[in-house]
């Protein structure tokens, strides 16, 4: 049976692919700079690819000898990309302002912070 840590950090990559797949409906392209500018069929098309190897790339880190240094890299993303979130609420294309999209970002970034606490006890 998997351990307690192994399971909250599950939890909370589970809530990131959760918001992952709302940033998806709300059209987080137009808050990056790359993208924003973009026709929205075709910044919708490379935002979720890009995707692809990013979630690769993380699961196939969490079933390696790298689990532990993976824990805190991701830990540490969830927890910026939080704060960021929380600088950008008044961003006019920010359209995670509802009681749905916050239930998946902040709750990733106190989770993170339990568990980062957790793997340096």
């Amino acid at each position: 049976m998997p351990d307690f840590l192994l399971v909250l950090f599950l939890f909370n990559l589970s809530l990131f692919l959760l918001h992952e797949m709302d940033a998806i409906r709300r059209s987080e392209w137009k808050l990056f700079m790359v993208l924003k500018d973009m026709e929205d069929d075709k910044a919708y098309r490379y935002f979720t690819w890009i995707h692809l190897p990013m979630y690769t790339i993380i699961l196939s880190l969490l079933f390696s000898s790298y689990q532990t240094i993976t824990f805190w890299v991701l830990d540490i993303f969830f927890i910026i990309h939080t704060v960021l979130h929380f600088f950008f609420e008044k961003h006019p294309r920010n359209e995670f302002k509802n009681g749905f999209s916050r239930s998946l970002i902040y709750p990733m970034g106190i989770i993170a912070l339990i568990h980062l606490i957790f793997l340096i006890i």
